[in-house]
């Protein structure tokens, strides 16, 4: 059971628009970039971005996917997709639910 504390933590997060969520990811990128003491060109150059993109991310006004995971990279902080991992370990079953779809993708192919 999760403790109220947590709870009103999520709540936070849920309430949030895009909007405010991307000014958040933009806040993290230039507060973990002036914490290495390095500028938006040298930021951008490393992560192989236009400083212009790297200024519209730092605003939350932009910037994709695969911009963010270079900006982590340049920032050292790709640990932080620890989070996306999966806790809990293959049980067998699983494993065998693939292999049959496996088999079974293998029989259509025929």
């Amino acid at each position: 059971m999760r403790s109220i504390t947590m709870e009103k933590d999520y709540t936070k997060w849920y309430a949030m628009n895009d909007r405010d969520l991307m000014k958040v990811i933009g806040n993290f990128i230039r507060d973990s970039r002036l914490d290495l003491e390095m500028t938006q060109s040298q930021l951008s150059k490393y992560a192989g971005i236009n400083r212009s993109t790297l200024s519209q991310v730092e605003n939350g006004v932009g910037g994709t996917l695969f911009t963010f995971i270079r900006l982590l990279r340049a920032l050292e902080k790709l640990p932080l997709f620890e989070h996306f991992l999966s806790k809990q370990p293959e049980s067998p079953d699983h494993e065998s639910v693939r292999q049959r779809a496996r088999q079974e993708t293998e029989d259509d192919n025929l």
